[in-house]
This record gives structure tokens, sequence and C-alpha cells, in this order.
């Protein structure tokens, strides 16, 4: 099977805690519910690399965005496999969580 995608070690944790926070919120169906379409979101990113848009507001680096209900899937379109640089909940501050990672 090939590597579609990777995760970065913060985006790995970053979905680990939307699912953990979601569980501890609602219930555990919903947190595997959102985190399977987060997954098949990356996965459709990997094949389509130029979906999403950039957000220069937020930040100058070569990275899109790509929303899934309220997080908003950061990832590098220039990379093979692609990497998904961050996963945040669309509400933080999205761009000061970005200069501590990019």
């Amino acid at each position: 099977m090939n590597v579609r995608y990777i995760l970065a070690p913060q985006a790995a944790l970053d979905l680990f805690e939307i699912w953990h926070y979601i569980k501890e919120q609602t219930s555990v169906t919903l947190a595997d519910r959102i985190e399977s379409a987060i997954l098949e979101r990356m996965a459709f990113l990997a094949g389509t690399p130029g979906a999403g848009h950039h957000r220069k507001d937020l930040t100058d680096e070569n990275v899109k965005f790509f929303s899934v209900y309220s997080y908003l899937i950061v990832y590098r379109p220039e990379t093979k496999p692609l990497q998904i640089a961050s996963i945040l909940h669309g509400r933080r501050d999205v761009e000061q969580i970005l200069k501590g990672r990019l």
C-alpha cells in the first residue's frame, strides 16, 4: 500500500486531542465519526493537493487549508507524500498556533 500522506507529529497529536475532547464532551460514536471524516479528507487531499486554499491572513508559509466541520486541515501541497502539518479548530488562534509550528 502506498503512503499517500503523512502526519507531522503535532498533527497526529492534534487528531488525538480532537478525538479525546469530542469523546469527553459528547460520545465515542461522534468522536469516531468526526475522526473518520478528517481521515477521509486527508486521503482526498493526498490525491488532490490543489484543493483547499491559501490563507495569507494566517501565514505566509506555503501551506493550504481545508475545512472539515469546524476543523482546519493545514497541509503542505508541494510535499510527496503530502504532509499534514496541523489539524486545528477554526475558533482557536490559528495564526498564533501556526507561528510556532511552521
